[in-house]
């Protein structure tokens, strides 16, 4: 029913070209000049409900307390290289920067180092303003422009950074999309020979990101979108794009060869290899959807923005791509003839099979020894400390830790419901001080029933002896203090809000990938009709993702290679990359899996000789699925080149993740385990074989008979 419905579609689209063409960039001029025209500012908002973090700022939110609100930090140290103590010029420079910024719009207070002393570092070289802003949804990018705004005079040197940076502050330039897409074509080139055949993937890839990621600023009407869903959906939504386009002109070019005319292998290849690009598509979509398990707002709406991106890129697939086949007609197949089987995968095919334990168990061997690192993940968030020196919010955290310690940059706020207990507090912040992971602490403060407390911890905010402290603090000391007293104490702030929103992602990551897997079996049962095949396929994916987080904790939990990537300093993993990963390549490794399988399972049905069927299906499918991987690999580590950290884990973790499932996953393990099994990768009980359904992958037999038009 899809392919034919598929087959219609592409007819029509081939009559009309140059309306389709028309539409699609009408519609990417209007979605672009709409969403700079209405579009709402993508913010970040680590707003989870359930969080103790998120009920002790919920606390000081309705208590009024500004300290539910964001801050920035504004960091001076005398030009001179002195202290304060002796350079008077510096002192008065600092308290009008001071007042400057005590006077910026919506701030609601700041320290006064100059005056009061608050905030000068022991040694008198380093002064810290803390600028207290109100919640994010009374402020604008244009606060943080105000505050970069601040000047002083030249016996000061000042630096910026903390909340206010983190939610507002735009990322730079990243070439990431342009040496993608610049390295797919070279492949393209290299694949096809024809450069038109590869310039048209390309340029439907960017027209669909132009509507897709354009549309995110929309869809922030009606849901918070994070500010990295345009770098991640550019980066998925290039891979997608690209690689769908590349199997349909595949497909459309070797029909060309055989004679079939131009618009009628263009309803037909679209037919045939456009379903599984609509099925691929629907597994990505849904799978990052999926995401939804976690219970993370902000993970929620970044999975519906990328989705959005490919459910445009699958739309242009199969009407865009269509309407650019018909117009250039047979200068798609170029010059050099189109080879449908490759003779060079089919001797390694034979060679795999020929010894099909020795690749089975050495390449098995390989990816469990990527994949050992796993044990040693941590998540967290990369703090300012990861950035390039350059940063000023990188020369703002180096220059707090030096003057107060590390955990000055990640300050605790504890809030604690009184319930009528006077002294609750006081024995709260004993117990505070007393602890070894606390370095300082700021006055207790009382605002009607609710009682706060500022804490700092002796260690930064990304490392895990802080999470530690974080987590000692919840379950001993705020419970010993409270001992037998209806007061109950909560633990905020930025530090302890992204450890809580990792802990929240761990426990929910099983669910989520357990759902994925059976998802994934269930839908290769009903496309292949076989057990082991499925099974072998969600265990293989299993084994590859494992790997490409082995390699990840290598590269930004022990620093290998880091200076390659251009990262400082070692991180943890990003908390919710983890998920979002296993989401997107669940997908993406479903494409290569349904392309080579249906081939081979077309060749069984024709021969019925298991071993010739790997052989054919893995020579005709070789060459366009590594193509296609290595398209892939190319646009994602094109954004290593980018400064944050989040966007290169990304870069690394997928480009690592397609690399192995392309080669050493569909090359080597796929065609070793169909040898050993045999006839049995085609085994169904009979039972279960009279309730399934038929699902057709190609489609071909059902497609009207040839006909020249």
């Amino acid at each position: 029913m899809l392919s034919q419905t598929l087959y219609r579609l592409a007819s029509h689209v081939a009559r009309r070209p140059w309306t389709v063409i028309g539409t699609w960039v009408v519609l990417a001029m209007i979605v672009v000049g709409a969403s700079g025209a209405f579009g709402q500012k993508l913010e970040d908002s680590f707003r989870v409900p359930g969080l103790d973090s998120q009920r002790a700022n919920d606390l000081l939110e309705q208590a009024g307390s500004g300290q539910a609100g964001l801050t920035a930090q504004v960091v001076a140290t005398p030009a001179s290289g002195g202290s304060f103590a002796d350079d008077p010029a510096a002192r008065d420079a600092l308290a009008r920067l001071e007042a400057d910024a005590r006077a910026l719009p919506h701030v609601l207070g700041t320290t006064d180092p100059a005056g009061t002393g608050d905030g000068l570092s022991p040694d008198g070289t380093v002064a810290l303003v803390r600028v207290q802003y109100p919640t994010l949804d009374q402020l604008s990018p244009a606060d943080l422009t105000h505050l970069k705004g601040l000047r002083a005079d030249d016996s000061l040197r000042v630096e910026m950074g903390g909340d206010l940076f983190f939610a507002y502050e735009e990322s730079t330039a990243n070439v990431g999309e342009l040496v993608g897409i610049l390295a797919a074509l070279a492949i393209l080139l290299l694949a096809f020979g024809s450069f038109v055949a590869a310039a048209l993937p390309i340029g439907m890839a960017v027209l669909g990101l132009a509507v897709g990621v354009s549309s995110m600023p929309l869809l922030a009407h009606l849901m918070v979108v994070p500010s990295y869903a345009p770098v991640l959906g550019a980066m998925v939504g290039l891979g997608v794009g690209i690689d769908y386009a590349l199997f349909v002109v595949t497909r459309h070019r070797e029909n060309l060869a055989h004679g079939v005319p131009a618009r009628e292998s263009v309803a037909r290849s679209t037919a045939t290899a456009g379903r599984p690009v609509v099925f691929a598509g629907g597994i990505v979509m849904v799978s990052i959807l999926g995401l939804a398990v976690a219970q993370v707002p902000f993970m929620t709406a970044g999975g519906i923005a990328i989705s959005l991106v490919v459910l445009v890129m699958v739309c242009a697939s199969v009407t865009l791509l269509q309407a650019l086949l018909a117009v250039v007609g047979r200068r798609v197949v170029g010059r050099r003839p189109v080879v449908a089987t490759s003779p060079g995968w089919a001797r390694w095919t034979r060679h795999v099979t020929r010894h099909p334990r020795v690749y089975l168990v050495g390449v098995t061997a390989l990816l469990v020894a990527l994949a050992a690192p796993v044990v040693a993940l941590r998540v967290g968030i990369p703090d300012d400390g990861a950035l390039p020196p350059h940063y000023t919010q990188r020369q703002a955290y180096d220059l707090v830790s030096q003057g107060f310690g590390p955990g000055r940059n990640g300050p605790l706020v504890v809030a604690v419901e009184l319930d009528g207990d006077a002294t609750a507090l006081d024995r709260v912040a004993a117990a505070l001080a007393a602890d070894p992971g606390i370095a300082a602490l700021e006055e207790p403060v009382v605002r009607g029933d609710l009682g706060t407390v500022v804490v700092y911890p002796t260690t930064g905010p990304q490392q895990e002896a802080t999470h530690d402290t974080v987590q000692r603090l919840r379950d001993d000391v705020l419970p010993q203090a409270l001992a037998g007293s209806p007061a109950q104490a909560h633990i905020g702030g930025q530090t302890a809000n992204f450890a809580d929103v990792g802990v929240r992602v761990n426990d929910r990551l099983p669910v989520f990938v357990t759902a994925v897997l059976l998802m994934s079996f269930v839908l290769l049962v009903l496309v292949f009709r076989s057990v082991l095949v499925p099974l072998k396929a969600v265990l293989l994916n299993l084994l590859s993702i494992g790997a490409s987080y082995g390699v990840m904790v290598m590269v930004f939990q022990w620093g290998w290679g880091a200076d390659l990537i251009g990262l400082e300093a070692t991180v943890p993993i990003v908390s919710f990359i983890p998920m979002f990963m296993f989401a997107i390549l669940f997908g993406l490794s479903m494409d290569y899996e349904v392309f080579l399988l249906s081939r081979v399972r077309e060749e069984y049905a024709r021969s019925d000789d298991n071993d010739e069927a790997v052989v054919a299906g893995v020579a005709k499918t070789g060459r366009v699925i590594t193509s296609a991987a290595l398209i892939m690999v190319c646009v994602f580590l094109a954004f290593v080149l980018g400064d944050d950290a989040a966007t290169k884990m990304f870069g690394v973790g997928l480009a690592t993740a397609i690399l192995i499932d392309a080669t050493l996953v569909r090359m080597v393990l796929v065609p070793a385990t169909m040898k050993l099994l045999g006839r049995a990768n085609w085994w169904l009980p009979r039972w279960l074989g009279r309730v399934l359904p038929r699902v057709d992958v190609d489609g071909e037999e059902r497609l009207p008979v040839l006909v020249a038009v």
